[in-house]
């Protein structure tokens, strides 16, 4: 019994000394929450002409909803702290290690802190916080202007080193007051006790980091949940911004053109207001999961296909049959289709270091003009990020497999059956205001290519697995619109088709670099002269400028893209992939690996790109090369910038 007493006492002792070391992390914690909210006010109030139109409420909510991005870059900067402060041995109540503790606290946070205080003037100029992109700026292809730069804008702005070193000093001097030496009496049960404590800590600060339970970690894609894109600058910090871009692969600009005037004589981005009264029609845009031109047999060129519904609709639609995907993936095309903004770079734009960049999709175009604005997806909600870019691009509600809230339909992989969702779409929309603009994304045709119990054999097959989903999708789009014709809004909507990117495939023209990009793109709008096939070369980001020329838009907007309803210019498509750039205008495809043309093909009479035409036709490449580097630079520029919007 004298033992057991014994044990209990030490434990009960033990329990108590750790609630004093794990309170101690705590308040360090507390410590610099306070300080990244304070760096938060003062950049407000530095920045206050940009954030002037901010309701004192709204400040308030993005103070709070600013602790959750905090927490996760204060845990992910102070990760190496917080084991060596909780490591389960005695040699950690020593005075030096102590010592070692507290500069590496101050040396982290004033780090920190610092990059918080740059942004203060830096965002300024850029109007974002400050990614990991700035490291480019100390050599590489742009010289070490950041290097070059800094001195000057020490003396210049030597008021903001003052700022950065009063927060330094406070946060070193709290920090001492709250670092109280914790003795514990070292046996065999606390050292198991602070092994645990290390590990239960380490858990709940991987759920601190990751900002919650869902699929991924917080991005400041997030921060759209709580505010709109112009204020995501004020709910993360600078050290957010850079550590969640410091492993994605960032721009490193070339400059071609050294003359901005000749630059955009070549290409510009900037569209004018177009003339007459504008067209309040309503929008619909729908995104087939992978449908190739391939699979479409009224265009393929081989009369066999999967989609009997769309060939109907191509009869009354303006049909485009020389179209491109931006990209492969369904998270390089949505942005593509929807705000005119492509990934021609290493990582998708969503995903990338300018996934925050103000931008204005259709959706925030079209809200000046009084439209309501809706996303829809089957996909588990967090898919892809879709639901953050939903609201970067201020649409104004996402209907997810949350929302659907049905999981009797749910397909066991991705989310709800395109039959069922569409269904729900259709059904959704046409309770909500008119005018509207509304973007569909289905998904059933994805990867493992399931088709619903009720329909196994009733497709067509071939020689693909995707090829069946194809048709089933294709027969979900007919039922949306059997359903859509019966409602008050349907005659008054430009639908727009296309697809996100092209599918697997086993033709020979469809596996090359021209014919794996070919997609569908379809304008139809009910008992209207919009028809026919048009051969003008086209692309996704081009959809957005087409529709606001289509409705006679009244503003100045920019756009990657250009309108396929503008006769006096040339269309161009541009894909991006591992490195190479590939151009297709007209019936030529350009390979440009960033420094020179490497490749030149006429895909309208040789399918296979064997004839490299590159010796043959200089002309025609180096006048395809000068396009290209001209999109790619004001491209790079502007990503780099921020500067994708007209105010």
């Amino acid at each position: 019994m004298e033992n057991e007493s014994c044990f209990n006492l030490l434990a009960l002792q033990s329990m108590q000394n750790w609630c004093k070391n794990v309170t101690s992390l705590i308040k360090k914690t507390g410590l610099l929450i306070f300080l990244y909210s304070s760096c938060r006010l003062i950049f407000y109030g530095f920045n206050y002409s940009y954030f002037f139109d901010l309701k004192f409420r709204e400040l308030l909510l993005i103070m709070v909803s600013g602790l959750r991005f905090d927490l996760s870059v204060i845990i992910l900067s102070n990760a190496i702290f917080i084991i060596l402060y909780l490591l389960p041995f005695a040699f950690r109540e020593t005075k030096t290690y102590r010592i070692v503790l507290l500069w590496l606290f101050t040396s982290i946070n004033s780090i920190a802190v610092l990059a918080n205080c740059v942004d203060l003037i830096y965002f300024q100029f850029t109007l974002k916080r400050t990614t990991a992109d700035v490291f480019n700026f100390f050599g590489g292809k742009i010289g070490n202007d950041l290097g070059r730069l800094l001195p000057l804008f020490l003396k210049e702005y030597w008021y903001i080193f003052i700022i950065w070193l009063i927060i330094s000093i406070f946060s070193f001097l709290i920090y001492k007051k709250l670092d109280k030496n914790i003795r514990l009496i070292w046996n065999g049960v606390t050292y198991l006790m602070q092994t645990a404590i290390l590990f239960i800590v380490i858990s709940f600060s991987i759920l601190g980091y990751r900002g919650g339970f869902q699929l991924k970690p917080i991005s400041a894609l997030d921060a759209g949940e709580y505010t709109s894109v112009k204020y995501i600058p004020l709910i993360i910090s600078t050290p957010f911004s850079i550590l969640k871009t410091i492993d994605l692969q960032t721009i490193e600009p070339n400059i071609y053109y050294t003359d901005e005037s000749e630059l955009l004589k070549i290409y510009s981005p900037y569209h004018k207001a177009e003339s007459g009264e504008f067209k309040k029609l309503n929008v619909f845009i729908i995104t087939l999961e992978s449908f190739s031109k391939e699979y479409i047999g009224s265009i393929n060129g081989k009369k066999n296909g999967y989609t009997p519904f769309i060939d109907s609709l191509i009869g009354q639609s303006l049909t485009f049959v020389n179209a491109f995907s931006n990209g492969k993936t369904s998270i390089q095309g949505i942005p593509s289709i929807v705000a005119s903004t492509p990934s021609w770079m290493n990582e998708p734009y969503i995903s990338s270091p300018y996934g925050s960049n103000q931008i204005k999709s259709i959706a925030g175009l079209l809200k000046k003009q009084g439209y309501y604005t809706a996303f829809f997806h089957g996909g588990t909600n967090g898919t892809m990020g879709f639901d953050g870019f939903s609201r970067l691009a201020e649409f104004d509600q996402y209907f997810g497999r949350t929302e659907y809230n049905n999981e009797k339909d749910y397909d066991g992989s991705w989310g709800i059956w395109d039959e069922e969702f569409l269904q729900y779409t259709a059904n959704t929309i046409n309770h909500q205001q008119q005018p509207f603009f509304a973007t569909l994304f289905t998904l059933t045709s994805h990867h493992p290519y399931p088709i619903p119990e009720k329909y196994k054999g009733k497709f067509k097959e071939g020689k693909l697995p995707i090829e069946k989903t194809i048709a089933y999708s294709d027969y979900s789009l007919r039922m949306f619109f059997e359903t859509a014709k019966k409602m008050a809004w349907f005659k008054n909507t430009l639908f727009i088709l296309t697809a996100d990117h092209t599918g697997i495939t086993v033709d020979r023209f469809y596996q090359n670099k021209v014919g794996n990009n070919t997609i569908p793109i379809l304008y139809y709008l009910p008992e209207s002269d919009l028809k026919g096939i048009d051969y003008t070369t086209t692309q996704q980001i081009d959809i957005q400028p087409s529709i606001l020329d289509y409705l006679n838009y009244p503003f100045n907007y920019f756009s990657f893209g250009k309108s396929v309803f503008d006769s006096t210019s040339t269309h161009q498509a541009l894909m991006y992939n591992s490195g190479v750039y590939q151009l297709v205008e007209g019936n030529y495809a350009l390979e440009f690996n960033g420094e020179k043309a490497t490749e030149l093909y006429n895909f309208d009479t040789d399918s296979l790109l064997k004839q490299n035409l590159i010796l043959k036709n200089p002309e025609q490449a180096k006048k395809m090369e000068g396009k290209a580097k001209a999109i790619i630079q004001m491209y790079q520029q502007s990503m780099i910038k921020n500067k994708m919007v007209i105010n």
